[in-house]
């Protein structure tokens, strides 16, 4: 039995059945004692399934999508923390934080475009949800940006990492001579 602190207790809350409904384990919703924000929730079942459990409601917690978390139950797929603090000098975080997100969040659109992740900001911790064979290409490029590359930069890089790993579904026109006049 895993017993896990969360912040959004309500989220978790309306988040338990489709999960139960999934995987077979039993959610426990502990109530809240003091006058704190939060709570505990305790997961019962298999050692598999209270981990994979464990880690979606880490990922709904955050802030990811009911629908985004549940990606957690395919084995390809894996929940990863990256702190803005840790990667720049930088004193402002905000300015950081909207590199990432982009204008009108294109740029958070574009990496998920390439890399097939979700990303959700939140405070100075970024989380994504991708699968194993981008992990490291969309850490890479999160952690780039945070430390000033260029978009375009990170964009080529992601696009021919995914080249490489050949998952790419179609071109964005990010590569050197696409969509030029001659």
């Amino acid at each position: 039995m895993r017993s896990v602190a969360v912040a959004n207790m309500k989220k978790i809350k309306r988040a338990v059945p489709s999960i139960e409904n999934k995987v077979k384990v039993k959610i426990g919703v502990g109530d809240r004692r003091k006058k704190i924000a939060g709570g505990s929730v305790s997961i019962k079942g298999s050692e598999l399934n209270e981990f994979l459990v464990e880690q979606i409601i880490r990922a709904i917690d955050f802030g990811f999508d009911i629908e985004d978390a549940m990606l957690l139950l395919d084995e390809e797929f894996v929940l990863e923390f990256v702190g803005v603090k840790g990667n720049t000098r930088r004193k402002n975080l905000k300015d950081v934080r909207s590199r990432i997100i982009g204008t009108e969040g294109r740029a958070k659109r574009t990496i998920e475009k390439l890399t097939g992740a979700e990303i959700v900001i939140s405070g100075n911790m970024i989380g994504v949800i991708v699968d194993a064979d981008h992990l490291s290409a969309t850490i890479q490029g999160i952690e780039g940006l945070i430390g000033g590359s260029k978009h375009g930069n990170v964009f080529g890089f992601l696009e021919r990492q995914g080249s490489k790993i050949g998952r790419m579904d179609s071109d964005l026109g990010l590569k050197d001579g696409v969509g030029s006049e001659k």
